[in-house]
């Protein structure tokens, strides 16, 4: 799943990004719009783990949404 994608789905995604990462509230998700940098940021920010941990995270995050059937492009959110 690349960026485009991600912003693409959001509104199908948003729940599951919500269920994997619990501390972002529903305004941080509104705020994101599914903006892959910004979603990296608030795991960053709210678990205390280095930009490139939280990317490695969403990366994987995005992966596993592709195999769910959910996204026709592979490779991960791309963050960079």
């Amino acid at each position: 799943m690349n960026r485009d994608t991600l912003k693409g789905q959001w509104m199908q995604l948003k729940g599951k990004a919500r269920q994997q990462w619990g501390k972002l509230t529903d305004d941080d998700l509104d705020k994101i719009q599914g903006n892959a940098e910004m979603l990296a940021g608030k795991i960053q920010e709210y678990y205390g783990k280095t930009r490139e941990q939280a990317e490695k995270e969403l990366d994987r995050w995005c992966e596993r949404q592709q195999g769910d059937g959910q996204q026709q492009r592979s490779g991960g959110c791309k963050t960079t």
